[in-house]
């Protein structure tokens, strides 16, 4: 908590005297001190990714959830495609660091109970996705899953994103582990857990965004879900 009431000021300060740029270094490091902070605990991260993503056009990132923690290693790992969210509203306010970085750096705060402010959100986004070649994180099971078990995906926010982004690329990820920091609540916070992240082959977008279409990727990230 503490790294996040020190970079909420420095977010703040370098982004109103220097701009975009420096507020994302100030993000990157940020979730880098976040990664040293899980390795305190004795937290291995393990990211497995054979493939050459292109920083020359917008990337959606779909991964299943597990944990909060499943954010920093992404942002960190993925820092060079200028990650940016999808997100609840309430998300945009009351946590250091987090609420400002997601209303301030491209994300999109949606209302899940106006369909029209979703829906006008989603579309903001995908045009600064399409104008920057920005990526933007997308976790369609909605929810953390408690136990690692994933849960069906939502994909219509996904499908929006596609329509409204040209040469956009799908990059599927399965994430590990990463629930049992939430094994017994919040506390004791367990020890020497490996955190593994595997980057699946991208996807170009199909002229036809049917189920089957949307399926495919939900299995091709789900099948590779370790439960132990």
């Amino acid at each position: 908590m503490m790294n996040l009431v020190i970079f909420h000021g420095i977010q703040v300060f370098v982004r109103t005297l220097f701009g975009y740029n420096a507020h994302k270094v100030s993000i990157d490091i940020l979730n880098f001190f976040l990664l040293r902070c899980f390795n305190l605990l004795g937290t291995r991260i393990q990211f497995n990714n054979n493939f050459d993503l292109p920083t020359d056009r917008p990337l959606i990132i779909i991964a299943n959830h597990q944990n909060t923690a499943d954010i920093p290693p992404l942002i960190w790992y993925l820092r060079k495609h200028h990650l940016k969210f999808v997100s609840k509203k309430e998300l945009g306010k009351g946590i250091p660091s987090v609420s400002y970085h997601l209303r301030n750096g491209g994300s999109a705060l949606i209302d899940r109970n106006d369909p029209i402010q979703a829906v006008n959100e989603i579309n903001r986004h995908a045009a600064l996705l399409a104008k920057n070649n920005w990526s933007t994180l997308i976790f369609p099971e909605g929810t953390r899953s408690k136990n690692g078990v994933p849960k069906s995906f939502k994909t219509r926010g996904i499908k929006t994103i596609i329509e409204k982004t040209p040469n956009v690329l799908i990059v599927p990820i399965t994430i590990n582990n990463s629930w049992k920091f939430n094994r017994w609540g919040n506390f004791p916070l367990p020890l020497g857990i490996k955190i593994v992240f595997d980057v699946h082959e991208p996807v170009e977008p199909s002229d036809n965004l049917s189920t089957e279409f949307f399926n495919a990727i939900e299995k091709t990230i789900t099948d590779a879900v370790v439960l132990d």
